[in-house]
C-alpha cells in the first residue's frame, strides 16, 4: 500500500528537536527526507547515549531519513545543497534566523529560483522582531511564554516534563507544510512558512491568557482542578496515586454511594453541588482521601471502573513501559533495534513500517553521486 507522501522530496538542514519532529512525520508518511548535518553532526546526537550507545533524541525523531554531511562554508557543499534544492519539494531549516541567508540560501532567493519549493523555517521568536536573534530552547520558551507559570504546584513554577515547545513548533510546521502541499497541487505555487516556538506555545496558552485578561488569573494547583471538586489526586493504602474527576452532581452522588459507601453525602448540603464542594474543598477532599487511604489500588480501581467514575492512575515511566494501551514501533539504529511509542494517529486497516535511524553521514557518498557533488 502506498503512503500519502510517496514521491515528495524533503531536504532539511536541521538540529535538536523541532525541525526533526516535523521531518520525522513527513518521513513516516512516505516522503524522502535528506537530513543535512554539519561535520560534527546534529548536536542532539550527543545529548546522551542511553539507547545502546545512541541518543534517545536521535532515535525518537530521525527514523526513515538519509544523512549527508555538509560543510556549508565550502563551495562544493553549497553546490551539493543547491543541487538537492533544485529537485526538492520541501525545504525545512531551524538554524538561527539569517544564518542560511548569509550562506546564500535565503528563502527569498530560493522561492524566486524554485517557485514550486515549499520553504519552512522554525525559530525561537520568528524572523523579525526584538527577540529574533535570541537563542531559544524549549525550556527558555516555556518560561517566556508563561507556560511554566501555570505548571506545577503553588510553591513554584515548573517545567513540563517533555519538550512540549519543540513538539508544538515541529507539529505546527508539519501541519503548515501539508497545507502548502495541498495548495500547490491546485496552484502549482510553493510557499514560505515561518513557525516560531514562541507563537506555537503562546497559542496553546490561550485559556490562561483569556482568564488573565478577563479578571480570573490562573493559580498553580498541581494535579488538581482549580474550580471543580473532587478533581485531584488521592493516595491508596498501598501508596499508589489515583486521580479522579467528578464533572457533575450526579457523578458525585454515584461516587458517594458506590465508592465512598455513604449515599447521604450526595445530598449533604456541604457537598451537593460543585460550588458547595468547592467552597468546602478541604473537607470534600479529606472525605475522599480517607476512603481511598483504606483501600489498595487494584480493588479501588475496579470499584471506580464499576461505578463508571472517571479516574487515572498517576503513572511514572516505569508503569508506562508496561501499560496495556502502549503501542510500540521498532526501528533499526546504527547499533541495533530500538522500540519506542508509536505515533498517535493510526490509519485503520493499514500496517505502517518505519525506516531506520541513519548514522552520521551514512548516505553521504550515495547522495553526492546522485546530486553531482564531490
Amino acid at each position: 500500500m502506498s503512503l500519502p507522501l510517496e514521491g515528495i522530496f524533503v531536504v532539511s538542514v536541521e538540529q535538536a528537536v523541532a525541525a526533526p519532529q516535523c521531518t520525522c512525520r513527513l518521513a513516516d508518511a512516505g516522503a524522502r527526507v535528506i537530513k543535512v548535518e554539519r561535520p560534527e553532526g546534529d548536536f542532539a546526537r550527543q545529548y546522551d547515549y542511553i539507547v545502546h550507545g545512541e541518543s534517545a533524541h536521535l532515535v525518537w525523531l530521525n527514523r526513515g531519513k538519509e544523512s549527508v554531511v555538509c560543510d556549508l562554508t565550502k563551495p562544493e557543499d553549497k553546490a551539493l545543497l543547491e543541487s538537492m534544492l533544485a529537485k526538492a519539494d520541501v525545504f525545512v531549516q531551524n538554524l538561527k534566523p539569517g544564518a542560511l541567508g548569509k550562506l546564500g540560501f535565503s528563502f527569498e532567493r530560493l522561492r524566486k529560483d524554485y517557485p514550486k519549493l515549499i520553504c519552512a523555517s522554525i525559530s525561537g521568536y520568528g524572523e523579525t522582531g526584538p527577540f529574533a536573534q535570541r537563542k531559544a530552547y524549549d525550556l527558555l520558551i516555556q518560561a517566556e511564554s508563561g507556560l511554566s507559570s501555570v505548571t506545577g504546584g503553588p510553591e513554584a513554577p515548573a517545567r513540563v516534563g517533555v519538550s512540549v515547545v519543540d513538539i508544538a513548533a515541529g507539529l505546527s510546521a508539519y501541519e503548515a507544510i501539508l497545507e502548502a502541499l495541498i495548495r500547490r497541487g491546485r496552484t502549482g505555487e510553493g510557499a514560505t512558512i515561518s513557525v516560531s516556538m514562541f507563537d506555537a506555545m503562546a497559542e496553546w496558552m490561550t485559556i490562561p491568557l483569556l482568564n488573565q485578561e478577563w479578571g480570573n488569573p490562573f493559580k498553580r494547583v498541581g494535579l488538581r482542578h482549580p474550580t471543580i471538586a473532587p478533581y485531584g489526586v488521592f493516595k491508596t493504602r498501598d501508596g499508589a496515586d489515583i486521580l479522579i474527576s467528578i464533572q457533575n452532581d450526579r457523578e458525585w452522588c454515584v461516587l458517594a454511594d458506590k465508592v465512598l459507601g455513604n449515599a447521604a453525602l450526595g445530598t449533604d448540603a456541604r457537598f451537593a453541588t460543585n460550588p458547595q464542594r468547592q467552597a468546602n474543598r478541604a473537607e470534600t477532599d479529606a472525605t475522599v482521601a480517607a476512603v481511598f487511604a483504606a483501600e489498595d489500588v487494584e480493588p479501588l480501581m475496579a470499584k471506580l471502573a464499576a461505578a463508571d467514575i472517571a479516574f487515572a492512575r498517576v503513572n511514572d515511566s516505569a508503569l508506562l513501559s508496561t501499560h496495556p494501551h502502549l503501542r510500540r514501533v521498532t526501528v533499526g539504529t546504527p547499533s541495533g533495534p530500538a522500540s519506542m511509542p508509536a505515533p498517535g494517529a493510526r490509519f485503520v486497516g493499514e500496517e505502517r513500517h518505519y525506516g531506520d535511524i541513519p548514522a552520521l553521514g551514512s548516505h553521504s557518498d550515495a547522495i553526492r553521486k546522485e546530486f553531482g557533488g564531490k
